[in-house]
């Protein structure tokens, strides 16, 4: 995939903070210390342009059963769906770019503000087991990370078979053979992929910001702890400002 950058410090810190031991123990688990782009979620359009942060907005995700998948769209189709779900329905999806690179994506359930923050588990994982600086997230190794639900594997593998069926060869690469195209009529930032024709079931794709790295996904509550809006973090900027990159002078 000679379009995405190769990986970066940036990318290699992401996957090595989840494995960092430190002196805090599960009970102080904080997510400020996870992410501090948060508000992007939340500020107005008015407030982000200020901030040097470009909003795009990509279209919605056709949740059909409402479990959601976060993950690698080509290494990772198949993971598990996040614990928490949601009504099936279409959500719209919002990226927030800054320094030329996505920061960070958000999928809508609901308007407002969230009051609370909650690390995204699948099965298996126990935020109670985590120790320092560890983290739940998904990895990447394609530069890209997604939304879709999980019903939408099925058809992925579909759309495999089609793909199959029309090549003389057997070697299919999907970004290759399916997804390139999609990509770049966006300047390869992002695409709103529907594997079948006809079926409902899409795929919400976007560049991974530095790219190959490990990335948490966050849950924001309103008061009643109803999921607003699911948010991943690519790590491109501090404090929810894209003014100033981070580490920069």
């Amino acid at each position: 995939m000679s379009t995405w950058p190769m990986r970066t410090l940036r990318g290699l810190l992401c996957a090595v903070t989840a494995w960092v031991p430190s002196s805090a123990n599960a009970g102080e688990f904080d997510i400020s210390k996870l992410s501090s782009n948060l508000d992007l979620a939340s500020l107005s359009d008015a407030d982000l342009t200020a901030r040097s942060i470009k909003v795009l907005r990509i279209g919605k995700v056709e949740l059909t059963s409402g479990r959601i998948v976060a993950s690698d769209p080509l290494v990772g189709p198949d993971r598990a769906a996040l614990v928490r779900t949601v009504d099936p329905g279409d959500y719209p999806v919002t990226l927030y770019e800054a320094f030329g690179r996505i920061a960070a994506a958000g999928l809508r359930f609901a308007e407002g503000k969230p009051v609370r923050w909650e690390l995204a588990l699948i099965p298996g994982q126990d935020i109670n087991s985590l120790k320092g600086d560890e983290f739940f997230g998904y990895p990447v190794d394609a530069g890209l990370g997604c939304y879709m639900d999980a019903d939408t594997y099925a058809l992925i593998q579909e759309r495999e078979e089609q793909v199959q069926a029309e090549k003389a060869s057997f070697d299919i690469n999907y970004y290759d053979d399916v997804l390139a195209s999609e990509l770049q009529i966006n300047g390869d930032k992002y695409a709103m992929h529907r594997p079948v024709a006809g079926k409902r079931g899409n795929v919400a794709i976007f560049w991974s910001g530095w790219g190959d790295g490990f990335y948490p996904v966050f849950w924001g509550l309103d008061a009643d702890g109803r999921p607003l809006v699911l948010f991943t973090d690519f790590g491109v900027t501090e404090s929810a400002d894209g003014r100033r990159e981070p580490g920069g002078e």
